[in-house]
């Protein structure tokens, strides 16, 4: 088996460079922190708040409603005309 060593010290040569800071570079420092830590509550606030409000909405369907838009129609038109081929009426 071929000495790694060799090839680890090159490797590392090449990722010094990248660990080193240069001070020309901007950084997003601690106003960067500030608005993605207010981001992020913003963000959680809101998903409670949607949680909140999806809590109160009733997804109860009646009865014998179908999920083609003309089972609807057709089961509307029945009601209306009073037939009992739509199924049970509400009332």
């Amino acid at each position: 088996m071929p000495d790694m060593s060799a090839s680890v010290s090159v490797a590392m040569a090449h990722l010094v460079p990248l660990a080193e800071v240069d001070e020309n570079k901007v950084t997003p420092g601690v106003l960067g922190f500030i608005v993605f830590a207010a981001m992020a509550v913003a963000v959680w606030a809101l998903m409670k708040s949607m949680n909140r409000h999806m809590g109160k909405v009733d997804f109860k369907e009646p009865p014998g409603a179908e999920d083609t838009p003309a089972g609807r129609e057709a089961g509307t038109a029945a009601r209306a005309t009073g037939s009992s081929e739509a199924g049970p009426q509400q009332g």
